[in-house]
């Protein structure tokens, strides 16, 4: 006769948590923990006696900073939603010469970082650059009193350049939706002799609005934590205020102050575009889905359409990477620079190792989740996404402060009990680095573990059970080898983030410990672009292959 256990017995054995799931439920906590702090730093000074500079903040830089940021945002925002939509809507309803090719080509920007299209434009438009010095030449002028030329370190530059590298975010969702869109509706439109301006006003924009607003609130997060740009450019935004008040002033507590602002705009924004989804509802009502039809445009229409497509890709890469190549072929010595080689290895070194942890511990937290089979660790997969939308220089503020107190503390501590002065482990090293990237980008990994592990049949873990797999096994003999492809590509995206992160690597950095992204940002804020430039162009050949895997992802 054989037991059969209770319902309440195996709702017992259920409940009590496996190691996978407290394993799960810790890597969350560690992803989690950084926000956390930010926050009790941030309050520390009203309870604890510290100095507490947010009145002076408040009345003083803060209100500046602020306003400088929502402008970025406002005017980088309205841009991209302009450039990425436009030109999604013109590739997916026309034929042109080059669509095919501009399709994919208008990508590009993303393997430019912006601080490095920033510092291309500052070097093709300043006094002495090629435009100033050929109008000059053509013109006659002799001095700059002869003439008048925008100023090029300014908010509106910051704008144009933060745009014309971010705004592919847009046209990627943009052009989805306007794929998946049914061709009944544009033909409806057509036969009631609406145009091609209305189609698009009335028909393709109200229902690709969603996933632009999604592109947009994307672009939106990534100003905020964007810092070599905005350095590069003296605007004084809530990012540069950070590094301002903690690194000059050396108040971290305010510096957590001003991040607690970033993460409200954050959280405002994630709000306001969840807002924006769910009041909008649209369905392709249609039984038989049609694509529409693309229209072959000739003539002056058809290279009318290439030239605006071209516009945001000459901006956004084709500037800045030949500006960078031209540099970086002019002072071919500086390839062979030990500080360049030293900075490539680190960068290897460090964002190899963060890609592998990252991926591996959004593997063990995913398949942790799935085992538990309850519905509050699933609430755990959106918590850990919160890193990135956090700005690097808030983790940074978040991660360093208390890792140096327990960093200060083991020394201690070790020293105390053999007599040996150990150091700082993990502030001393690269450890910290590696720690706020794997947050940071938590949840690229994390996305695409659990989609590559939905997409396998319940019934295949299910019958290696049965046959006596242990649930290591399982994923080592039946997740990985399905999964297999999903978490390089989640590899090789991390990978090609860490090696751009610039706020988060300035300021967890150990000492004389530089990265590609650093090196291009110290030699380019020297006014030394021709040693900034060999730096500047491993970085963008980095991003290419993350942009080729996305071209193809995306066919």
């Amino acid at each position: 006769m054989v037991d059969v256990p209770t319902q309440a017995a195996q709702g017992r054995r259920i409940f009590w948590p496996s190691a996978w799931s407290v394993g799960a439920g810790l890597i969350a906590a560690l992803v989690v923990a950084p926000i956390v702090s930010v926050f009790v730093i941030a309050a520390a000074p009203f309870w604890s006696g510290a100095e507490n500079i947010w009145p002076h903040l408040i009345s003083t830089t803060l209100p500046r900073y602020l306003s400088n940021t929502l402008w970025l945002m406002a005017g980088v925002g309205l841009l991209t939603a302009c450039m990425g939509t436009g030109a999604a809507w013109i590739v997916a309803r026309y034929r042109f010469p080059g669509d095919r090719w501009l399709e994919y080509l208008l990508l590009l920007p993303l393997a430019i970082p912006a601080y490095v299209g920033a510092y291309a434009l500052v070097d093709f438009l300043e006094y002495a650059g090629p435009v100033q010095s050929g109008l000059r030449s053509l013109m006659g002028w002799k001095t700059a009193r002869d003439y008048w030329f925008p100023e090029i370190r300014s908010l509106g530059a910051a704008v144009l350049v933060l745009a014309a590298a971010l705004y592919p975010y847009v046209y990627l969702l943009a052009r989805a939706a306007f794929r998946e869109q049914a061709g009944a509706g544009e033909e409806v439109a057509m036969s009631l002799g609406v145009g091609a301006f209305g189609r698009f006003r009335r028909v393709g924009l109200p229902l690709a609005r969603p996933a632009i607003a999604t592109g947009v609130a994307v672009v939106m997060m990534e100003t905020v934590n964007d810092f070599g740009t905005v350095d590069y450019f003296a605007v004084q935004t809530l990012t540069t205020g950070i590094f301002s008040t903690w690194l000059e002033k050396n108040n971290a507590g305010g510096a957590a102050q001003i991040a607690c602002v970033i993460l409200a705009l954050v959280v405002a924004l994630v709000m306001i575009e969840k807002l924006s989804q769910r009041r909008s509802r649209f369905y392709n009502m249609a039984r038989g889905h049609r694509p529409v039809e693309k229209v072959r445009l000739s003539g002056r229409a058809g290279w009318l359409a290439c030239v605006l497509c071209c516009i945001p890709l000459l901006i956004g890469f084709v500037l800045p990477a030949g500006v960078i190549l031209r540099h970086a072929v002019d002072n071919a010595e500086a390839w062979l620079d030990p500080g360049l080689l030293l900075a490539f290895r680190h960068t290897i070194t460090v964002g190899g190792i963060a890609a592998l942890v990252t991926v591996g511990a959004a593997v063990f937290l995913v398949y942790g989740v799935r085992l538990s089979g309850r519905r509050f660790p699933r609430l755990m997969l959106p918590l850990t996404s919160i890193g990135y939308a956090a700005p690097g220089a808030v983790l940074g503020v978040g991660i360093l402060v208390p890792l140096a107190a327990a960093d200060h503390r083991l020394a201690d501590t070790v020293e105390g009990a053999t007599g040996f002065d150990i150091g700082l482990v993990m502030t001393g090293s690269a450890f910290a680095l590696v720690l706020a990237y794997s947050v940071r980008f938590f949840a690229i990994a994390g996305g695409a573990a659990d989609s590559g592990f939905g997409r396998v049949s319940p019934s295949l873990p299910m019958a290696a059970q049965s046959l006596g797999r242990t649930r290591g096994q399982v994923l080592r003999s039946i997740y990985f080898p399905l999964v297999r492809g999903t978490l390089a590509s989640a590899l090789l995206l991390v990978f090609v983030d860490c090696v751009k992160e610039l706020p988060a690597t300035m300021l967890l950095r150990p000492f004389n410990y530089d990265t590609l992204a650093t090196r291009v940002h110290d030699q380019a804020s020297l006014e030394n672009l021709g040693q900034a430039a060999p730096a500047a162009i491993l970085v963008i050949l980095v991003g290419l292959a993350a942009v080729a895997l996305l071209a193809r992802a995306n066919r």
